[in-house]
């Protein structure tokens, strides 16, 4: 039992350490402190139910109920019983622990902060794999497998780390797996009591023998190479999605190209994530040199698919070389001017894209690592990422003329822009009408454009929120298009579907508007000013932004010539660009606006709002859950039934087919041998009574020696349990009896009444036991899980033998022994 404790203490420590790259991943060690916590409770359950000498089963279940009340303290929901006693509201508060790491996860880059939802799934992971460690190491004494569940912890950092893993949590963690493997092997040893040298000789227990010497020799060597090899070896150094997302490219220097992935972060759901948080945030400041910049924008969706617009990988150039110049494609009406900016991204902003201008042409201070997207305009990198990073860049500011964008030619039908980005999931019929109907008797693109943009207006019913009204139709643009309220994730995506169902390429911008807080030429823009608009594209002009949300819902809103704002009293100006800055209480897209109370969070994966579809009652899945867990505890119970019910029938039909049913149940009598035709069920009602006493003495307890004879059995059992009782000692001997005529003479015993004998023997021997032995035989017959692992050792073992006789066949048809065969020859 010292054994078990010590390897179960080592088994806790070799988790923790095997935990140790999970520090590449977040800021703090808040993780590791909550972790400890976690894995100290486990092991302490698990160590206080090998005490009691619980089954294997019981010290899961216990460190898993261990593992529930540590997260129940660690990450408390508030209606917690005593203040660590789980309710159906702190599952409740776990779901939503999870659902909100997913969104986390999306949202944040390496290295994350301490948020409550990625602490309780580092911690969650974590307590799972120390459970997974202990039954390995101590409950089945394979702490070689235990290795696999360590794996997996260090397989979470090399999979969303953008740069390679450091070396050193690495040997940390192997160090444990390797003190774990020590510990187990050293414990054996002692065990079998001596130690050999590779001549023969003895060793002391406690003498170094040099065989452990080679092997932790051989261990240290390995682990060298496992951490010296991937820094040796070209290409091994970057994270496995560093590796997985390169596309094709100029390269970043190791030369295979280039590529990003933002689909690390879910571009909708970070959207409505940050307009719908309570606390406001600072998360860029600009400087430019422009009297009324554009948007500054980071990313772009231009791929549709059923479930609304995604990121596509993004690919291009380094950005600190000589980048694309839109003045080489400059065209009549179009007006150009090139302006500087200066960045400076704050620490609350974390994620491997840049915010910049459209069309920058030079950028300072940025490395070889952050590369320029031309054809989406966006700034990226597969190893680094913007939090806190300060950055110069100039661009060029492009004004366009509606005689411009009407003089624009359509692209032709098989032009590569035109097949990529007019894409629909499908054709949806309101949708189709709906466009028909806009565009009829438009001649030109920019018309046609106009129209669809026009149409997202007061005048159409259309209303500016930061919740949605759920529809029925089952399509968020149809849903949106009915209920017509949304906020500017809806707007921008549903203008850009209508605009490429109407044959004209369209793509979703992701962004900041100007805001508010304006100190000269200096901009701070929080998480409140992000914004989403629709670009579209016209032949030989390019990607022209165009913002259908109403501009008395988003702070620093801006208006162009090409793109009044179709609310207003009256119209823009002309000119080269008007901002209109929301004022009064309808102003703020933030929680001061009036829309903060049906403000819900948006699941972010389509077109549909901040405020989700209604959700079912969770209550009847955990009924489910909780019945069908029943259900399997039930199923050795109910297996043991059905097989007391199928023998008791057998053993009471003997007493069916004799009249003389009272003769022999009383000691010192003997019974009366009948042959004929009913010898056959009265053997086989005799086997089936034995076989029922030989389960109630396993469900009890009692051992049971199967070399031992039917009478002998039956005296033991008289002599050691039943002595005083002398009921049970006739019934006893009346089923040894029983079985050994069954067994060895031509007649059995016929017209004994069995079942009231079983019975009997049952009764007393419950009589005799402790109530946990009775809980057991009745809720975990032992008689029945013996059984089963007697039936899978022995499916095993034919499956063994089976694969043995194949693999000797086919060694059989070696080519090479044929061969030798007919060489000899």
């Amino acid at each position: 039992m010292i054994a078990s404790r010590n390897i179960g203490v080592v088994a806790a420590a070799a988790t923790l350490l095997a935990a140790a790259p999970l520090s590449a991943i977040f800021q703090s060690w808040t993780w590791l402190i909550e972790s400890v916590i976690a894995v100290a409770v486990v092991a302490g359950v698990a160590a206080l139910t090998r005490l009691a000498r619980a089954p294997l089963w019981g010290q899961l279940l216990g460190m898993l109920a261990g593992l529930v009340l540590a997260l129940t303290w660690l990450f408390p929901s508030g209606e917690e019983l005593i203040g660590v006693l789980p309710t159906p509201g702190t599952f409740a508060h776990f779901a939503n622990l999870l659902t909100a790491s997913a969104q986390d996860m999306r949202s944040y880059g390496v290295e994350v902060p301490d948020t409550d939802p990625l602490l309780f799934i580092a911690v969650l992971g974590v307590g799972a794999v120390a459970v997974l460690v202990d039954v390995l190491s101590v409950g089945l004494r394979r702490p070689a497998l235990a290795g696999l569940p360590m794996l997996a912890i260090y397989s979470v950092p090399v999979a969303v780390y953008v740069d390679s893993v450091p070396a050193t949590p690495f040997v940390v963690g192997a160090a444990g797996y390797l003190w774990l493997l020590v510990t187990d092997n050293v414990d054996r040893v002692r065990r079998f009591g001596r130690r050999f040298t590779g001549d023969g000789r003895d060793v002391d227990v406690w003498e170094p023998s040099p065989l452990a010497s080679a092997g932790r020799r051989l261990a240290v060597v390995g682990v060298a190479l496992a951490v010296v090899l991937p820094l040796a070896v070209p290409g091994m150094t970057g994270g496995l999605l560093d590796s997985l997302s390169r596309g094709p490219g100029n390269g970043t220097g190791n030369g295979n190209g280039s590529g990003g992935n933002s689909g690390r972060i879910d571009l909708f759901a970070s959207l409505a994530g940050q307009l719908n948080q309570s606390q406001v945030s600072e998360l860029v400041k600009v400087t430019t040199s422009e009297p009324n910049p554009f948007y500054l924008r980071y990313a772009v969706a231009d791929e549709l698919r059923p479930t609304g617009f995604q990121a596509r990988n993004p690919s291009g150039q380094p950005a600190n070389q000589n980048l694309p110049n839109p003045a080489d494609r400059a065209g009549p009406g179009v007006q150009q001017t090139t302006y500087k900016a200066t960045v400076e991204v704050t620490k609350n902003l974390s994620m491997s894209l840049m915010p910049v201008y459209a069309e920058p042409v030079r950028t300072e201070d940025l490395n070889r690592n952050w590369l320029y997207d031309s054809n989406q305009q966006v700034v990226f990198s597969n190893r680094e990422n913007s939090r806190g990073r300060k950055y110069s860049f100039d661009y060029v500011r492009s004004t366009y003329s509606p005689a411009a964008l009407r003089a624009a030619l359509p692209l032709s039908t098989d032009h590569p822009v035109r097949r990529q980005l007019t894409a629909t999931p499908g054709p949806v019929p309101e949708v189709e009408d709906l466009v028909k109907g806009l565009i009829q008797d438009k001649r030109t693109d920019y018309d046609k454009v106009l129209g669809i943009y026009q149409y997202f207006s007061a005048d159409n019913g259309f209303r500016y929120r930061l919740s949605t009204e759920s529809g029925s139709s089952g399509q968020d643009i149809v849903d949106f298009l009915t209920n017509k309220v949304g906020y500017c994730q809806q707007y921008a995506a549903s203008m850009a579907w209508l605009v490429r169902s109407a044959g004209i390429p369209a793509r979703v911008a992701f962004g900041f508007t100007n805001g508010t807080n304006r100190d000269g030429d200096t901009f701070t823009l929080t998480n409140l000013n992000l914004h989403a608009w629709t670009e579209v594209f016209f032949n030989g002009v390019g990607w022209v932004p165009f913002d259908a949300t109403p501009a008395y819902g988003v702070p620093g809103s801006s208006r162009w010539a090409w793109a009044p704002d179709t609310d207003a009293p009256e119209p823009s100006a002309p000119g080269t660009g008007v901002t209109d800055t929301p004022t009064g209480p309808e102003a703020s897209a933030g929680p001061a606006g009036p829309d903060k109370a049906d403000r819900d969070v948006d699941d972010g994966l389509s077109l549909a709002g901040t405020t989700p579809a209604e959700q079912p009652p969770v209550w009847p899945w955990w009924a489910a859950g909780l019945l069908a867990l029943l259900a399997l505890l039930a199923l050795p119970a109910l297996r043991r039934l059905a097989l007391r019910r199928r023998r008791g029938g057998q053993a009471a039909s003997a007493a069916a087919a004799s009249a003389t049913v009272d003769e022999g149940t009383k000691p010192g009598t003997r019974a009366v041998v009948v042959g004929g035709a009913d010898a056959n069920r009265a053997r086989a009602d005799a086997h089936a009574a034995w076989a029922e006493l030989l389960d109630t003495l396993v469900d009890f307890r009692i051992p049971v020696d199967l070399t031992e004879t039917p009478r002998a059995t039956a005296d033991r059992l008289v002599r050691d349990t039943l002595s005083d009782d002398t009921a049970a000692i006739g019934s006893a001997q009346l089923l040894g009896r029983a079985e050994e005529r069954a067994r060895y003479a031509r007649d059995p015993l016929t017209g004994e009444r069995l079942l009231p004998a079983l019975r009997a023997v049952r009764g007393a021997l419950a009589a005799r036991t402790n109530r946990r032995t009775r809980l057991l035989a009745a809720v975990l017959p032992p008689s029945v899980l013996l059984r089963w692992r007697t039936g899978l050792a022995d499916t095993s073992g034919r499956m063994a033998a089976l694969t043995g006789r194949a693999r000797y066949r086919l060694l059989r048809w070696n080519p090479r022994r044929l061969l030798a065969n007919r060489a000899a020859r």
